[in-house]
């Protein structure tokens, strides 16, 4: 017997939603993409004539007016994330959503109470592409305890496109459009997350130069409020000491990379290795130093994000997905909430073992 169709509504169709999502949705079976709201009538156009959408809505609350859609696929920049999840939780929908979560932890609590008055419908956010290759081995490696009892984590996120005063402020660097979301802190904050359990405390330092860019869209000068270098001593709470690096003015920074130092051992990830794209090295204390760790292709997590969320709706089960839920996504708000306020007054901030919607 086949399946009932699931109709989706696209808010925000992106170079993300066109590059990932959308061959990932044409090719379910049982999928249809039924709707299309971008910002302008003209990029609503265009969409809809690429991937064959009948249906074009000049606001994206005609969206979730729409009865027959059963999903809402937000694309959106974050300044609009919270409240299409509110508007479309109430409307029955369920929801995916692209990251990061929201604007800042206050939009987060409202979105984890509307989520909890509403268990029948699904929220998820996309997970970051970054160590999703290797995250079955990397999460192995971990639990197999090959470093041992952890004792210091250092990660690098760093390049060099903020160096240039001329680089224009797009929508990332829009605190107006992205909020607290900065880099890719909240990216690396989500992973890490997932590899090595909860953070305890932060202590942040943060730092900008160039204080006003050409805006992408006015033309305009307009003040970057956003900082161009946060700095993160990281306490988590299995007693290992973290420091996170993240800029835009580092020329020729070396890849993105995490190590992971243990008692027993040491765990080297490289997210982008020019060759393999990711490349994990292992070794103890006691042997060659390390060696190269094996991606099999059975362990291997290949994007399949599209198939986990649909897969969830049509059956509550989640499987071996890493799609963040709603509170992966409140915690690394937190996060981003506790980074901010260190940097601004200078103080370790502890980070609560849980959250509360209320809070």
């Amino acid at each position: 017997m086949a399946e009932q169709t699931l109709r989706i509504g696209i808010i925000g169709g992106g170079s993300i939603v066109r590059q990932r999502h959308m061959p990932g949705l044409k090719a379910i079976e049982g999928v249809e993409v039924a709707a299309v709201c971008n910002r302008h009538y003209q990029s609503t156009r265009d969409f809809a004539e690429e991937f064959g959408i009948e249906r074009r809505a000049d606001r994206w609350q005609d969206i979730l007016a729409m009865d027959d859609i059963d999903i809402v696929w937000i694309g959106t920049t974050p300044y609009l994330h919270c409240p299409i999840v509110l508007a479309a939780l109430e409307a029955g929908k369920h929801v995916f959503c692209q990251s990061r979560m929201c604007m800042n932890l206050d939009e987060a609590r409202r979105m984890a109470a509307a989520a909890a008055t509403h268990p029948d419908r699904h929220v998820r956010f996309c997970p970051p592409p970054m160590g999703m290759g290797g995250d079955r081995v990397m999460r192995r490696l971990l639990q197999e305890r090959i470093v041992g009892d952890l004792r210091q984590v250092f990660l690098s996120s760093a390049n060099g496109m903020l160096l240039d005063p001329e680089f224009p402020l797009h929508w990332r660097l829009d605190q107006e459009l992205s909020g607290q979301n900065v880099l890719t802190v909240g990216i690396y904050l989500e992973v890490l997350d997932r590899w090595l359990g909860r953070t305890s405390a932060i202590t942040a330092v943060n730092r900008s130069w160039t204080p006003t860019r050409i805006h992408s869209y006015t033309r305009q000068a307009t003040a970057a409020e956003l900082p161009e270098s946060v700095n993160l001593i990281v306490e988590l709470a299995n007693g290992a000491i973290g420091v996170y690096l993240f800029n835009g003015v580092s020329g020729h920074a070396p890849t993105d990379h995490l190590a992971v130092w243990g008692t027993k051992g040491t765990i080297v990830y490289d997210f982008n290795n020019d060759e393999t794209q990711e490349r994990i090295e292992a070794g103890g204390l006691e042997g060659k130093g390390l060696e190269s760790v094996e991606i099999s292709e059975q362990e291997r997590r290949a994007w399949t994000v599209e198939a986990d969320f649909i897969r969830l709706v049509r059956t509550g089960e989640p499987g071996d997905s890493i799609l963040p839920d709603i509170q992966a996504g409140v915690r690394y708000m937190t996060l981003l909430d506790a980074i901010y306020r260190s940097a601004a007054t200078g103080r370790r901030i502890e980070i609560p073992a849980g959250y509360k919607p209320d809070e």
